[in-house]
């Protein structure tokens, strides 16, 4: 059971050229695949106001996960406290989650891919609305892979990626919630315009 999971992520237009860096760098490749997840929440959103997040994933696998914020702050990395469990029956499990109270939120889904580099997990994900490099492992293997792959760690970010949606949400006027292909597919968004935004905004994130 892994407790804690420490974690940076980078905004990158360009994941091709991503890509090729991290197998130039002699990565390997873990898996990759489509990922539907769900945020729940209770009617008077006591989750969102205390920063935790209760999710449940599916992909190859179904799993329902608990974060929550450390004891202690750290600006240079996104840290929570992590709890996950696999899940067989994903319905069953939602049914479960509303007689407790906790009802669907939000969905958001993105494509995975996954490499481990050294000590450290690499995760090239495709989003409705972007492209990211997820790094997870430990403070120093974090720093260390950034670094080999390229990356100008001024311009990590620590937000997590409904965050991120709720910025572009507000400054597009997008009208739904749910961070779907679907629902970005049946915008006119100018791509350029997410782009300058994520560029801008990253950092007051």
């Amino acid at each position: 059971m892994k407790s804690l999971e420490i974690e940076i992520k980078f905004y990158i237009p360009d994941i091709d050229s991503i890509r090729a860096r991290i197998r130039s760098l002699g990565a390997e490749m873990k898996g990759s695949g489509f990922e539907t997840n769900i945020r729940f929440d209770d009617e008077a959103m006591r989750l969102t106001q205390g920063k935790k997040v209760l999710r449940l994933r599916q992909d190859t696998r179904c799993r329902l996960t608990v974060k929550s914020p450390p004891d202690d702050t750290d600006t240079e990395f996104k840290i929570f406290r992590e709890l996950e469990v696999d899940i067989s029956d994903s319905q069953t499990m939602i049914a479960i989650l509303e007689q407790l109270g906790f009802y669907p939120r939000q969905v958001y889904e993105k494509q995975r891919e996954t490499y481990l580099f050294n000590q450290t997990e690499l995760c090239l994900d495709s989003l409705p609305y972007g492209h990211f490099l997820e790094i997870e492992g430990g403070k120093d293997d974090i720093r260390k892979a950034a670094e080999a792959i390229g990356l100008n760690w001024e311009k990590r970010i620590t937000a997590n990626y409904l965050s991120l949606f709720a910025t572009l949400q507000k400054q597009l006027n997008l009208p739904f919630e749910d961070i779907t292909f679907e629902n970005f597919k049946g915008m006119e968004i100018d791509k350029s315009r997410i782009h300058k935004i994520l560029e801008e905004g990253i950092s007051a994130i």
